[in-house]
């Protein structure tokens, strides 16, 4: 049964083009560094977005860890958003794995402006941990993108205080397509980058941590660390060259299905939406009938070939893919009105 799958981008599958790219890649051993398709696609990534150099890791999160772990050290303080990604998702691993702690700004639409970034600083009183890393977001985890003049305007507080920028740009592509400009525009105002290629790109596995070469260098030695150190890895990496070439370019549709999933849902008298928060391919909506119960809608969907995530925090959120068409929004509407009725 083919189901409809709306719980995330990570869902999607490989294409056809990164199927027959996976079944004929060149191989060799990552950790000595002689896997062709790996540097391939760490040399395209690094000038995708206007950087020295690039690594090829299993996951966004271990992306996030490796740019924290390589720009702190034990005991420094991180400034991030409070729902961030990196404070909410990533299992405490700041903690564990590099010692530092969050020091987390609120903000009624989770951007991180210049000034609060500043005031969070810390001074060099004796007592107060040192500020050693800010980490932004870019798109939002609420589906939101963020000004480049706001970047710029953190950054330019960061510089004045040596202070290193971390983006967590896992979903960098969709940003850049929501903004109107290039990934490389959004990473300029950062010192690092990570950004996924499983998100939205179709890749089966896999992330990008970019950045200076110096940088870069020491992330690989800490990725080794983490286990993270692959032999022929070109497998994966031929995917995520597809994913870069020619994914990225068809982001737009997927941003207007969300649109359209939007103003759909808004048939629905029990859906309460903001189409203005629609800005990349994550919907976010409240059900409005405290008599029923909101597990029932992820179950009965399931039973209606419908995969979708429960509530969070009062809030569903639905994921438009490349393997979502509209015609699949039609149908998952026509079945949530039939269930709300």
């Amino acid at each position: 049964m083919r189901y409809v799958d709306l719980r995330s981008d990570t869902v999607t599958m490989p294409t056809e083009e990164m199927r027959k790219a996976i079944f004929e890649a060149q191989v060799g051993d990552d950790v000595y560094g002689d896997d062709p398709t790996v540097n391939k696609l760490e040399k395209l990534a690094a000038e995708v977005v206007g950087k020295e150099a690039a690594l090829f890791v299993v996951s966004g999160t271990m992306g996030n860890q490796l740019g924290v772990m390589t720009h702190t050290l034990r005991g420094d303080e991180v400034i991030l958003g409070e729902n961030s990604h990196i404070a909410v998702h990533e299992v405490g691993a700041t903690a564990v794995l590099s010692g530092v702690q969050l020091r987390t700004i609120k903000s009624d639409d989770d951007v991180l402006y210049p000034e609060a970034v500043e005031k969070a600083i810390r001074s060099d009183d004796i007592h107060e941990p040192r500020t050693g890393l800010i980490c932004l977001e870019n798109a939002l985890a609420n589906g939101t993108v963020v000004p480049l003049e706001v970047m710029k305007g953190v950054y330019e507080v960061a510089k004045s205080r040596n202070i290193p920028v971390h983006l967590d740009g896992a979903r960098l592509f969709n940003a850049a397509s929501a903004l109107g400009c290039t990934a490389a525009d959004i990473a300029q105002y950062v010192d690092s980058v990570q950004f996924c290629l499983s998100k939205g790109l179709c890749a089966p596995v896999g992330s990008i941590l970019a950045g200076s070469k110096e940088f870069i260098n020491k992330a690989r030695k800490n990725r080794k660390l983490l286990g993270g150190g692959m032999r022929q890895a070109g497998i994966l990496a031929a995917a995520g060259i597809v994913a870069l070439e020619k994914m990225t370019k068809r982001l737009a549709e997927d941003h207007e299905n969300a649109k359209y999933l939007g103003k759909r849902l808004l048939e629905i008298p029990a859906i309460e939406l903001d189409l203005e928060k629609i800005q990349i391919n994550m919907v976010f909506f409240k059900l409005n009938r405290p008599e029923f119960d909101s597990n029932n809608l992820v179950s009965k969907l399931f039973e209606k070939g419908i995969k979708i995530n429960g509530e969070e925090g009062g809030l569903f959120r639905f994921v438009t893919n490349n393997d979502v068409t509209k015609q699949d929004i039609d149908y998952v509407i026509d079945v949530m009105k039939e269930i709300l009725s």
